[in-house]
């Protein structure tokens, strides 16, 4: 079994094109799919998933309620909430999408006034199918924390088509940056894909994604996407061979590329032909030895 996590560190660089092109050209190698991006899910677009096999209403929020009965609108609620959730006008209120439910003002209020509810809805998990293998993705309500748990949730469900043997290996679309939802995709992965486009930007965050990787002794190899729009820079090339870190393709910028997005199609199947998809075909040929 093998756990291909697809990151970068920075978002825009092209994670998604990538993950859904090599679940395209890998796909008889027994490929489950993973969006792993539950802020902001786009593989299902890409895919043109319009319908969902199943929805899993996903609780995990916590919210402070107030008994009115009891409140005698002291303020000091409003006063220790450090998340500013709680207001008043002529009664004291609390805004459910910025309230965490740390339980601060429950402790703090002299009138025991409030309580904490939890295992509230907080986001959804939903699978369905693709001509390419089993999809899994999720998408956290605004507002909501724990994103890392939901990815977690959502992992659980991918590993669990292999234990049944729908599945042999999984691609997973990590988020952009280094938060709790790249931390859950990184979490025992096999091997980690770095997505980086040629500038110091670029780089910088994905130096973070490696040391991420390192962490948890993911092993990292990395692509170089839009690689001739600044044939000049070499940072990414130096990175790699101080830190033993293969270079596994170079993808030329594409025009092809966003208007495969708009055509709601991975950019393999939109136009097989193009530069960029070429250059992931050769890339897949590297990343299908890494597979069971």
């Amino acid at each position: 079994m093998a756990e291909i996590v697809v990151a970068s560190g920075k978002g825009g660089v092209g994670k998604s094109t990538v993950s859904s092109s090599l679940s395209v050209i890998l796909h008889e190698k027994s490929i489950g799919i993973v969006d792993a991006d539950a802020e902001a899910p786009n593989l299902h677009i890409i895919f043109d998933i319009n319908e969902w096999e199943k929805e899993i209403d996903y609780r995990d929020k916590s919210l402070a309620v107030i008994d009115y009965s009891k409140c005698d609108k002291c303020l000091i609620c409003e006063r220790v909430c450090t998340y500013e959730a709680i207001y008043h006008d002529e009664i004291v209120k609390i805004r459910d999408y910025i309230c965490e439910g740390c339980a601060a003002c429950k402790i703090a209020c002299p009138r025991k006034a409030i309580k904490i509810v939890s295992g509230l809805h907080s986001g959804w998990i939903r699978i369905s199918s693709t001509p390419y293998g089993p999809f899994v993705t999720s998408e956290l309500d605004v507002g909501q924390s724990n994103s890392g748990k939901l990815v977690t949730e959502e992992k659980n469900i991918a590993r669990g088509w292999i234990r049944e043997g729908r599945v042999r290996n999984l691609i997973v679309d990590s988020a952009a940056g280094i938060g709790c939802q790249v931390i859950a995709s990184m979490s025992g992965a096999t091997h980690a894909i770095l997505v980086v486009e040629p500038t110091e930007s670029s780089l910088s965050d994905m130096k973070r994604a490696y040391n991420l990787a390192f962490h948890f002794r993911v092993k990292p190899y990395i692509i170089i996407n839009k690689s001739d729009l600044n044939p000049g820079f070499n940072g990414i090339r130096e990175f790699a061979r101080e830190n033993d870190v293969e270079i596994i393709g170079e993808i030329p910028y594409d025009r092809v590329v966003p208007r495969s997005m708009a055509f709601r199609k991975p950019l393999v199947v939109y136009d097989p032909d193009s530069r960029a998809s070429r250059a992931i075909a050769e890339i897949s040929e590297q990343i299908k030895n890494l597979l069971d």
